[in-house]
């Protein structure tokens, strides 16, 4: 009796870790049944932020490893996701329906985002639970950027943002990706700390921080990235300005984009750096359309079109020049990408709305995922461009023809 009692329970056992390795694999194939079919941009939007609502609350756990057998065994051990990888796939979503409250006024997205705030701060505006990397700074940002908040009240939480990133500067002035990891500069980095560092510095006049935000950006434009090309390098090696890991990974392009073009827009008129950013972004933009794919797309390594599609480069490079089309010299380059960066984030859209195919979280200094699915990150920014495209690009087309 004992004996099949314990063969019973090996044999459920068996059943339970096969199929928590085969749900994951059916599930997504048949949620890419029909998928792509989206071809108006307006419709679009409605489908991917009612996704992204429902994500922002419930955001879906971002594996950190490529196993697809025994995946039960990664989850027991904690090997299966990661906090600070969450920080960051929420600031996107957060970021994302920011712009499409700013578009539709809409009291639901209001209700939800609000939640959120509760869920991440305390009633004196300090953080529930106080970050200890960077990836958080983004985050901050992110709140930083709501507009119907009153900002000020989480400054406690800015405050402490900022000695977290203080904790982090290194012996070159720069902040370090990790504290263990002192000798390597990521080019992660420039997404996660300069538009915050930038924005918390004009809006509450410390010079320091706008100067180390500058100065991130401009280390690593001199010594992470391919001079001719102009794409950055994953890391570099502060030691011997060594590059390391892959030029054009495509992800790092977003990454650095993400961190430039915020940084930019979030400085006024006539600051002392606005137009060394500017430099950078023309020069970045250029870059980035020449290895834009015929398929709207760029690719996760940009500098070879036999690699794989990445919709989470496509969706934060489909920002950087949508933005980056401001700048008169390159504006009609920039919104000609843009137009086909959004048609390829549309025709891997899945009809519940979620945008497919991103690159999974990389594991090392070269060692990049081979696994492409959704990706709440991807999903914030399709929905951060495309309300951004429909306030400032579509409706003064309509505009326009109406005044003709």
């Amino acid at each position: 009796m004992l004996f099949e009692l314990l063969l019973y329970l090996i044999l459920f056992m068996v059943l339970l870790v096969g199929y928590i390795d085969i749900f994951p694999l059916v599930n997504d194939w048949v949620q890419r049944i029909k998928i792509g079919r989206f071809k108006d941009k307006i419709l679009w939007n409605h489908k991917i932020s009612n996704m992204g609502i429902r994500w922002l609350l419930k955001t879906p756990k971002i594996r950190i490893t490529d196993n697809t057998r025994l995946i039960a065994i990664d989850i027991l051990k904690r090997n299966y996701s990661s906090r600070a990888i969450q920080d960051w796939q929420e600031a996107a979503l957060l970021l994302g329906l920011t712009e499409t409250f700013r578009l539709k006024n809409d009291g639901e997205i209001k209700k939800e985002i609000l939640e959120y705030i509760n869920l991440k701060f305390d009633r004196n505006g300090h953080w529930l639970n106080k970050p200890k990397h960077v990836d958080a700074a983004i985050l901050a940002y992110a709140v930083m950027k709501i507009d119907f908040i009153d900002t000020e009240k989480y400054k406690c939480a800015f405050d402490a943002t900022w000695k977290m990133i203080k904790d982090h500067i290194g012996e070159d002035g720069t902040v370090e990706y990790r504290k263990f990891m002192k000798s390597y500069r990521y080019v992660d980095t420039i997404g996660f700390v300069c538009p915050f560092l930038i924005t918390y510095g004009v809006r509450f006049n410390k010079e320091e921080c706008i100067e180390l935000g500058i100065r991130q950006i401009k280390e690593y434009v001199k010594y992470g990235m391919l001079k001719e090309h102009f794409i950055p390098s994953h890391v570099y090696k502060i030691d011997n300005n060594v590059p390391l890991g892959l030029y054009g990974w495509g992800r790092g392009l977003g990454w650095f984009a993400i961190g430039l073009i915020d940084s930019w827009s979030e400085l006024p008129l006539g600051h002392k750096y606005k137009d060394d950013l500017e430099e950078i972004i023309i020069k970045f933009a250029k870059a980035s359309v020449s290895f834009q794919q015929q398929n709207g797309s760029w690719n996760w390594t940009v500098t070879r079109e036999e690699t794989r599609s990445d919709s989470s480069t496509t969706a934060t490079l489909c920002w950087f020049l949508l933005n980056a089309a401001r700048i008169n010299v390159i504006t009609d380059d920039c919104l000609e990408s843009t137009d086909k960066a959004l048609n390829y984030l549309m025709s891997v859209t899945r009809k519940s709305g979620a945008v497919d195919f991103s690159q999974g979280d990389t594991k090392d200094i070269g060692v990049y995922s081979s696994l492409f699915n959704i990706l709440p990150f991807t999903q914030g920014f399709s929905i951060r461009t495309i309300n951004y495209y429909i306030i400032n690009i579509l409706k003064k087309e309509e505009n326009q023809k109406r005044v003709s």
